[in-house]
């Protein structure tokens, strides 16, 4: 699933620093001539692609980035020092346009590209640069030039790693506002999600991943029933499913495992009808509402049992938190793990690969990793 990121920064960079006007003076040198050093150069602004980071959350609190002005230059020739650059990391794929004319200035789409999206302004010019055979004594400097200062828009368009299953009701969009900033509409009525929704889950200030939460699906989903249908197609492109289902049952006459173990039948066949590879995805089991479960160890237990269910499984409340934490790590680190796959197999194709070991770096030739023949 698709969904545009942006933000709005402002970008300024340094001003150079001023010439110098002076004359040498020492002993015994009454005319020692201009000696004025040039202005340092002002700090840029700069942006590079980052395939470690997946969405602009920073740039919507950090929006003001200022580099530093130059030094001024001194006498006895000493330029100014020229200021550090600010460089901006942001994720692959995202597209910056100036915000005031809505012009399209640079498409980030490669790892490691770098864009300069404010130069800084070059250092003023001392008074020896002056000097001439009918100019002895030059009290002509120049100022520092300003460094450029623009708004600009970010905008990305990212896709969700982890996509959310189950029925109307199964608690998707408790969860996706318990783990992330998304504030989707919840109730206790069935279908209160029309649209998709999409939060950002941080686990660290450098990692986080992005969860889709879909309308409730039900049987016949695949072939048109409900709302849900309109939007798997969206999930293909996710890395990981997890399956929410519900537990719970205000009827204490009803079976609330059976049903549960029906309801999650139901959904994973709509899957294979709908798309092969989507049913084939990894997918992750997630028993919620277990707050208003009895006991909720045996409830697990029975449940995957009877699903005859092999792969990982988590017991949570959205409502309330619990198990929630222990999720989010793992998924965390699964999603790492598959950025790290496409992160190796994208060095490969552009031949830039290279192993953290060479003795296992397959793309060596067979000449380098002969032995080097003794020394005699």
């Amino acid at each position: 699933m698709k969904f545009v990121d942006e933000a709005t920064i402002e970008v300024i960079a340094g001003k150079g620093g001023n010439g110098a006007h002076s004359f040498r003076r020492e002993k015994f040198i009454p005319k020692g001539g201009p000696d004025g050093g040039d202005g340092g150069r002002g700090g840029s602004v700069f942006a590079i692609a980052d395939r470690n980071i997946n969405t602009l959350i920073d740039y919507r609190y950090a929006r003001k980035h200022l580099a530093k002005g130059g030094e001024h230059g001194r006498g006895s020739d000493q330029y100014g020092a020229a200021a550090a650059n600010i460089t901006l990391r942001v994720p692959v794929g995202t597209i910056i346009y100036d915000a005031e004319t809505g012009e399209e200035l640079f498409d980030l789409n490669r790892h490691g590209q770098q864009v300069t999206l404010a130069a800084g302004g070059e250092g003023g010019l001392g008074n020896v640069h002056f000097k001439s055979s009918v100019n002895r004594a030059p009290k002509q400097w120049t100022p520092g030039k300003d460094g450029e200062q623009r708004r600009l828009r970010l905008e990305l368009k990212v896709l969700a790693d982890v996509g959310l299953l189950g029925m109307p009701n199964a608690g998707k969009s408790t969860l996706i506002s318990r783990i992330s900033n998304a504030r989707p509409k919840i109730a206790d009525y069935p279908f209160t999600t029309l649209h998709p929704n999409l939060g950002v889950v941080r686990t660290s200030e450098s990692r986080s991943f992005v969860v889709a939460d879909i309308p409730g699906l039900i049987e016949g989903a695949s072939e048109g029933a409900g709302l849900g249908h309109l939007f798997l197609r969206h999930l293909t492109r996710t890395r990981i499913l997890l399956h929410l289902v519900d537990v719970s049952s205000h009827d204490p006459d009803e079976d609330a495992v059976a049903r549960a173990v029906g309801e999650a039948r139901a959904i994973v066949e709509e899957l294979r009808l709908y798309d092969e590879a989507l049913y084939n995805k990894p997918r992750w089991l997630v028993l919620n509402k277990l707050d208003v479960v009895t006991d909720p160890e045996a409830v697990k237990k029975r449940f995957c049992k009877e699903y005859k269910w092999k792969g990982p499984v988590f017991a949570i409340s959205a409502l309330s938190g619990d198990g929630t934490q222990q999720l989010i790590w793992d998924l965390q680190n699964a999603i790492d793990a598959y950025r790290q796959e496409d992160n190796i197999a994208e060095d490969l194709a552009d031949g830039t690969f290279v192993a953290e070991d060479p003795r296992f770096d397959e793309t060596r030739s067979a000449a380098d990793t002969r032995p080097a023949p003794p020394e005699k």
